[in-house]
């Protein structure tokens, strides 16, 4: 019988649907019968090496069919992937290593010299295989597939076993978001409903009976070590879509415009204006009729929000392409989304929710809709066990209220009088300045709508007057110029006064992650060393 096991659930998709194609990445593409193959040749491979349920393995790897063989492998095996982000130094990769445990490591080639340097810090780690080269003390990855069997009993999975997502927010070291696997297929992953007209499935067993007989191919733009492009692969495959990658350790506008051709993609996903704006860019700079758009019917983000800017391009370029913006985190899964075939020339993020999402404040009591108080984004239901090793965060992050359990991630909102839910931003990224609080996503939001402005980090700097100054940190389209004056003139129809910058440092590229994440810790120390005296506004 199927239960809510994570390579269970794809197992019965596998089974419904065997000859459809299930992941097409540059260089290999698979069916479901063969995906799932070369997971259970994997999951052979790694018990042989003593892999077994409850042991960690990491993946280190790039944009590849590796990735999803090895989070099923792992979860055959009830073992618990572990994502590593493929940017962090050594330093940062020692901790993860180690707070993870890991037991196993599946990495790209191209990453050995790290792996040379991190893993003898690492007393759990007994095994690694190399994807693509060959490496000391590394088993090479297609011999170890060519060597095991393509089938196996792998007994005892549920929808109790663990899945661990890491994150590192913009702030500190990577931590480990602790799911059941149950939870997080309801949380994040589709619930059995990828066409949103069923809604969610109460019997693992129904799933294969909901499998699309029009399969929707999604591409999977950012790196699937991220959350949001790894559970929106695995949405896909749940409801025996077709999941597009583009070429590992790369981003280019150019690439996902000929993708989306060649492929036939229905659904584009990305994180946030970071991936979004070069790609439209891309697409404005093309003669017409130089890439064929007609396939696509969704353009979604997901681990960021569309500025409003952004969205009138989308609107402007695919004027018959639906915008779909989804909220929430590693800690959350989906808590809320927006559709439209344009923007409302809001800057603030409304979204709407689920009885699962609130609002709470101080008291831990739902914020009265129209009220204007801002509260703490709240999600109930299908939520994490906690975090990995660390009693504390999980302890401050996961509240109890009325005997029912909630998740307090860290945003701020409030509740406008329809219901909706207005997203303001991190707490611990917010302003204070003259003692009113500013919301760093906020007002970016309105900056970006600059013609001048690619992308923008907006942050507090040190004042004595003020206690912080907020400050621009901006990296302009090439061949423009501009001023402070100029960006607040802009920014006064849809900020207060107290809200708008008052420096403006201009760099030459914006740092974020490999994800599109801000890097808010690096703007607010460059800010610092490079802003000027404050400047009235």
């Amino acid at each position: 019988m199927t239960s809510f096991n994570l390579s269970e659930l794809f197992e019965s998709v596998a089974t419904a649907v065997p000859e459809r194609c299930a992941v097409a990445s540059p260089g290999r593409t698979l069916t479901y019968r063969h995906l799932d193959e070369r997971a259970t040749r994997l999951a052979n491979h790694l018990r042989s090496a003593g892999i077994g349920a409850g042991d960690h393995v990491g993946l280190y790897l790039l944009n590849g069919t590796e990735y999803i063989e090895g989070m099923l492998a792992s979860f055959k095996l009830r073992a618990v992937p572990i994502n590593i982000n493929y940017r962090y130094v050594e330093r940062e990769l020692a901790h993860l290593f180690n707070d993870a445990d890991l037991a196993a490591l599946i990495f790209d080639a191209s990453f050995s010299v790290q792996v040379g340097a991190v893993a003898p810090q690492v007393p759990t780690l007994k095994h690694q295989v190399v994807v693509g080269g060959g490496v000391d003390d590394a088993v090479r990855y297609e011999l170890a597939l060519a060597a095991s069997p393509t089938t196996g009993d792998f007994p005892d999975r549920s929808g109790d076993d663990v899945y661990i997502a890491y994150t590192g927010g913009t702030t500190g070291m990577p931590k480990g978001v602790m799911w059941r696997h149950e939870d997080l297929f309801f949380a994040a992953l589709g619930s059995g409903d990828p066409l949103l007209d069923k809604g969610p499935i109460s019997d693992a067993s129904e799933l294969p009976g909901r499998v699309p007989d029009f399969p929707i191919t999604q591409l999977c733009a950012p790196p699937l070590m991220h959350v949001s492009a790894h559970w929106g692969a695995f949405n896909s495959l749940f409801g025996g879509g077709k999941v597009v990658l583009l070429s590992p350790g790369r981003f280019d506008g150019d690439e996902v415009w000929r993708t989306i051709a060649g492929e036939g993609v229905n659904v584009l996903t990305l994180v946030g204006d970071a991936m979004a704006r070069p790609v439209l860019d891309t697409l404005a700079a093309a003669p017409v009729a130089t890439y064929d758009t007609s396939s696509l019917l969704i353009f979604a983000s997901g681990g960021a929000l569309l500025s409003a800017a952004t969205k009138a391009q989308i609107a402007t370029l695919l004027p018959n392409v639906v915008v779909v913006d989804t909220f929430g985190s590693s800690e959350t899964g989906l808590a809320g989304s927006r559709s439209s075939s344009s923007h409302d020339g809001r800057s603030q993020a409304r979204f709407n929710v689920d009885t699962r999402t609130s609002v709470l404040d101080e008291d831990l009591r739902p914020v009265v809709p129209g009220s204007g108080q801002i509260g703490r984004l709240a999600r109930r239901g299908h939520v994490p066990i906690g975090y990995f090793k660390d009693e504390a965060k999980t302890k401050a992050t996961f509240v109890t209220v009325d005997g029912e359990r909630w998740v307090l991630p860290g945003d701020m909102a409030t509740v406008d009088a329809d219901g909706s839910v207005v997203l303001l931003g991190r707490g611990s990224g917010s302003i204070n300045t003259g003692g009113e609080k500013v919301f760093p996503e906020e007002v970016e939001g309105v900056l970006k709508s600059h013609p001048a402005v690619f992308d923008v980090l907006v942050v507090g700097v040190a004042d004595e007057r003020w206690g912080e100054r907020v400050t621009a940190v901006a990296q302009l389209r090439p061949g423009t110029a501009l001023t402070l004056d100029d960006l607040a003139a802009h920014a006064r129809a849809g900020l207060a006064s107290y809200k708008l910058p008052r420096d403006l440092i201009v760099v030459d590229e914006i740092q974020r992650g490999a994800t599109g994440k801000p890097d808010y810790p690096w703007a607010k120390n460059f800010a610092a060393s490079m802003a000027s005296e404050p400047a009235g506004v």
